[in-house]
């Protein structure tokens, strides 16, 4: 899969999972954070981020370490995504 539409498609399940009714995909900087000062998400968000990630792409995050890999931003989470399918 191409990494820009990825990054698309990852932008719209972080709304729809998270029911961010007031974001826009555009208005989600792919290399900002995604917790803290980026995008503000916590911890609850991360588990569903996570559910929606296994149950969209097949993949699992297996503990925190790589959690805090693959969430540190749409591009991180973009480039965890494609490595773990294929």
């Amino acid at each position: 899969m191409e990494t820009a539409a990825l990054v698309e498609e990852l932008k719209a399940l972080i709304i729809k999972n998270l029911k961010l009714e007031d974001i826009t995909p555009e208005d989600i900087d792919a290399s900002a954070p995604l917790f803290g000062s980026g995008l503000g998400l916590d911890s609850i968000d991360a588990l569903e981020l996570v559910v929606g990630l296994e149950k969209t792409y097949g993949i699992r995050i297996p503990d925190e370490d790589v959690g805090k890999e693959a969430f540190a931003s749409v591009h991180a989470l973009a480039d965890y995504v494609i490595r773990s399918t294929k």
